[in-house]
């Protein structure tokens, strides 16, 4: 009989549900066994449900089969301080991440890993619009230009585009999502590269102006946030059409 730490290390290559079920340690008593079996078969059934949820994602891009699609989304609509930044990603016909989802359901280890294997296979623009843009035309004004500027930064230029939650209108066959970087694996994708970029921009800020926690708000208003104003008031990179700062830290 073989030992346990080989059988152990066998069971770990097995790659279906039905090989596992069929498997001749089936009938081992031994608990470190039994209890790979059970590990390595909770293992293939998340496999499978990641899988699953990935093909899902792919419903709007496989109705393009033939056209680059790019997947659009942006991050930072709601802080008080930092720009608006958007990405556009080309993800490439065979490309396969299981876990891919909308960047904030993901941890930041996952994140990382996850925009450098985006970065390294896909095609990617990145847009960025600026905090006077953003007081100049509204939030909503400066994320599309950002969308924009994100599109044109592409290498290839998009056949069809999906948009979450926003129309562009720049010329080019486009779908809008709601939710969309949970329906599409562009979209998600494009989700993970804006945030990371705006996330990174917004620790070099905490740097450059202390006292007011920005490499874990983001720029949002967290009490952290809100007391650094009370204390420091606002930097140039806070939003003045944007309250409180605009009823107490601007002059009228």
């Amino acid at each position: 009989m073989k030992t346990i730490k080989s059988s152990v290390s066998d069971i770990k290559c097995i790659n279906t549900l039905e090989a596992l079920q069929s498997s001749e340690y089936q009938e081992d008593p031994r608990k470190g066994v039994q209890n790979a079996l059970k590990s390595r078969r909770n293992q293939l059934v998340k496999e499978i449900q990641l899988r699953d949820e990935y093909h899902e994602m792919m419903a709007f891009e496989l109705q393009h089969t033939d056209s680059f699609v790019a997947g659009i989304d942006e991050a930072g609509r709601g802080p008080l301080a930092g720009e608006v930044v958007a990405a556009a990603v080309i993800l490439p016909a065979d490309f396969y991440l299981p876990g891919l989802n909308d960047s904030k359901k993901l941890s930041l280890k996952k994140r990382l890993s996850f925009r450098e294997i985006i970065m390294q296979e896909a095609d990617y623009g990145i847009g960025i619009a600026t905090v006077e843009e953003i007081d100049e035309m509204n939030i909503y004004e400066a994320a599309k230009c950002a969308m924009k500027r994100a599109v044109s930064n592409l290498k290839k230029q998009p056949d069809h585009l999906l948009v979450d939650a926003m129309t562009l209108n720049c010329g080019i066959e486009e779908t809008s999502l709601i939710k969309g970087d949970q329906r599409s694996v562009s979209i998600a994708a494009a989700s993970i590269i804006a945030k990371t970029t705006r996330d990174s921009m917004m620790e070099a800020y905490d740097l450059k102006y202390p006292g007011y926690d920005f490499s874990k708000n983001k720029g949002y208003g967290t009490s952290t946030h809100l007391d650094g104003l009370e204390k420091n008031g606002i930097t140039p990179i806070h939003r003045k059409t944007f309250e409180p700062i605009k009823s107490k830290f601007t002059v009228k």
